[in-house]
């Protein structure tokens, strides 16, 4: 199958990378001309495992192109993936939709013959619709059908998550011509017996959402059990494990720590928040969950205030870990962009290391020392927050830090080291849900 992927963001790339390494041959477009340029070269312009190889191998198979022309690629394509990015608009918390609708009228200008034109994107229940009044008003003469196929990738475990997912969700293939083009595009997975489901086009946009806003609540959910925890003397990881093999519950998601980040969770509970409320159907719990999961990052700060005896002026706090989860460089909505301003306001200094996330955090903090790596970071510090789980912060040299650090006070903000393990090294040890 010829498939287009418009947009080169991270959903686009693994995505096009992932279709042309099951054997058809993918187009990747975008505007962004140094992108482009970087990515012909070979450079991959964001941090995912394996994505590097992935697409090396695709190209030198002569599978996988990337350009700025979308002309030559849309005229040739069966499938044309819309997987552009769809932010939170300012002022009102809706999915801005602008990038999504000119892609629309773009491929409506370029298709010739029957087309199946993908919504990829996370977009709010309609967008398929207006995407499909756009071709038509633009082209009233093209053959085409208009496609939801919701993403469910996680950052940092892209690859695996598109080539073995739990499901496939496709909306709308109710063209006999759209549901055969998007079966051959899946049939590694057919082959496979991954679940796939064909369902409606708004049901299949709204399945998106209200998965990531079930996850959304589920993290929130243990984090107000980790304060209770810390109140009543027992052990959310405990509990975590005791709820979570209920096969009902399930186990994943029910870590306790500073709130969720990222790039999909906090757009796309607001998007689901302010469309139930636009058909007047409001979710009460999408909206809690938000408002509590704002204030969990404000708390954690106070939390590290509270370690230091209330007081961080002058203080020199070593923060181990930015991106709002490890294996990724993604900085977008990290709780660390809420905690070190805080912090800062408060009159602390912050020196940080993140193995992949410093290039992206130089743009988005302000007045912080980056360090080389974790030694360097926890160097004369009052203190050392970790804030990001990386596996190469799980097994630090504990008495070489606690030699390092000016006085021996570690806020563990996602539990990855033993309370009894770090009081007997002689550390004050702070973590979340535990005494």
């Amino acid at each position: 199958m010829r498939v287009t992927m418009i947009g080169t963001g991270y959903v686009g790339l693994v995505s096009g990378a992932c279709f042309a390494d099951f054997g058809h041959t993918v187009t990747c477009v975008d505007k962004d001309e140094s992108k482009i340029a970087r990515l012909q070269k070979g450079e991959i312009p964001i941090f995912e495992p394996g994505l590097d190889e992935l697409v090396k191998d695709n190209v030198e198979q002569g599978r996988l192109f990337f350009t700025t022309d979308p002309k030559q690629a849309i005229r040739d394509a069966d499938a044309v993936f819309i997987a552009v990015g769809t932010p939170s608009r300012r002022g009102d918390g809706h999915a801005d939709l602008s990038y999504v609708y000119a892609a629309a009228e773009e491929i409506a200008g370029l298709m010739n013959g029957y087309t199946v034109v993908v919504t990829k994107s996370t977009v709010p229940v309609g967008t398929g619709d207006e995407v499909e009044a756009i071709i038509k008003k633009t082209r009233p003469d093209a053959e085409f059908a208009v496609v939801s196929n919701p993403e469910f990738l996680r950052e940092g475990a892209a690859i695996g998550d598109f080539k073995r997912p739990d499901r496939v969700v496709v909306g709308g293939a109710n063209d006999e011509r759209a549901k055969h083009i998007m079966t051959e595009l899946y049939r590694p997975l057919f082959l496979n017996e991954t679940p796939i489901i064909f369902t409606e086009r708004r049901t299949s946009e709204l399945i998106k959402y209200a998965g990531n806003g079930f996850l959304a609540m589920k993290i929130t959910f243990i984090n107000e059990i980790a304060d209770l925890c810390e109140e009543v003397g027992a052990n959310v990881q405990e509990v975590a494990k005791g709820i979570g093999l209920d096969n009902r519950i399930g186990r994943k998601f029910l870590n306790a720590g500073p709130g969720y980040g990222g790039s999909c969770f906090p757009k796309d509970t607001l998007a689901l928040m302010k469309t139930a409320r636009d058909y007047k159907a409001p979710i009460e719990l999408i909206e809690t969950t938000v408002r509590v999961n704002t204030a969990r990052k404000q708390k954690m700060a106070q939390k590290i205030i509270a370690a230091l005896d209330g007081n961080v002026a002058g203080k020199t706090i070593a923060v181990l870990g930015l991106t709002f989860k490890p294996n990724t460089d993604d900085m977008r909505d990290a709780p660390a962009l809420d905690i070190v301003p805080t912090l800062q306001a408060e009159g602390a200094k912050i020196r940080a290391f993140d193995p992949e996330g410093m290039t992206e955090a130089k743009h988005m903090l302000k007045d912080v020392q980056f360090a080389s790596g974790a030694y360097d970071c926890v160097q004369n510090a009052d203190a050392v927050v970790i804030i990001t789980e990386w596996d190469q912060f799980r097994a630090l040299d504990l008495d070489r830090m606690k030699d390092a650090l000016k006085t021996p006070i570690v806020v563990d903000l996602r539990n990855i080291y033993s309370p009894p393990e770090m009081k007997a090294k002689g550390f004050k040890y702070f973590s979340v849900g535990r005494v």
